[in-house]
């Protein structure tokens, strides 16, 4: 190079200057161009985040003014229907004191008998509506006084137990609901078919895993009683729930074991 005209040097030297120069001008465009598109990505990732953060917020409403709203129907059901139940049995008391016909008075029996159940019932749907009730805690709580209500008046004797129960974990209303049908349809079947005078309910959890037993010293579950609806019923609601229903055979008697991840 050094044997080179001046002029070709310069020209030489000058090339050289405007490729580094063009090759700066690209990183420089290379470099601009990926800090605009980070910026722009992480613009959009806050709005993103924003309207997650709106829908949220509009989620969160919604599911205030549904508790709000079950809150006003158990309060308006407890104040209108449970006044309405307590004066038709009291008034049918009044006129069973005042009948003297037989056939009447069992009338008005039959009549009493309704009226319970119908009060047994807005207990259980008051229950359901209420948000307050929707832990494990609670849910254990009614189900073992549901099932010593329901059996007060039986030759069974119930029993309960309970193991590692996290009082305040929340569950679902949706939850709790189909676990208190399955319990109310499996405590049902040991009343009228198993001939048992001892019923235990056991409710364990480990970690998310709970699960409900109701066992029985009775005959056992007959091959007709397993292909039931009432059996259907149970592992359907279980199914949706994404749980487990299962039947144990034991020694006497049948148990029915309910898990779900809460």
């Amino acid at each position: 190079m050094k044997n080179l005209p001046l002029e070709i040097k310069i020209v030489y030297i000058t090339a050289i200057i405007v490729v580094m120069l063009f090759v700066l001008f690209i990183i420089f465009v290379v470099l601009t161009y990926n800090r605009k598109q980070l910026l722009y990505l992480k613009e959009q990732q806050l709005k993103e985040a924003e309207y997650q953060n709106q829908l949220l917020q509009k989620e969160l409403e919604k599911q205030k003014m549904l508790e709000q709203e079950r809150e006003r129907i158990s309060h308006d059901m407890h104040d209108d229907l449970g006044a309405g139940i307590s004066a038709l049995k009291l008034q049918a008391e009044f006129l069973k004191q005042k009948a003297e016909d037989d056939d009447l008075q069992n009338d008005i029996d039959e009549l009493l008998k309704t009226s319970e159940e119908m009060n047994i019932s807005m207990r259980e749907m008051l229950w359901s509506l209420n948000s307050g009730n929707d832990t494990l805690g609670s849910f254990v709580d009614y189900a073992i006084f549901y099932t010593g209500n329901f059996l007060k008046k039986t030759k069974i004797v119930v029993q309960s137990e309970y193991e590692g129960i996290i009082a305040e974990k929340p569950i679902s209303t949706e939850m709790r609901r189909n676990l208190f049908l399955c319990l109310k349809e499996a405590v049902n079947n040991v009343y009228k078919h198993s001939h048992a005078n001892i019923l235990k309910l056991s409710f364990s959890q480990e970690g998310n895993n709970f699960s409900m037993k109701i066992s029985d010293n009775g005959i056992g579950i007959s091959e007709v009683h397993k292909q039931g609806n009432g059996l259907r019923n149970m592992k359907r609601r279980m199914s949706e729930l994404s749980g487990e229903c299962h039947i144990i055979t034991e020694n006497p008697g049948t148990s029915m074991v309910f898990k779900i991840t809460v």
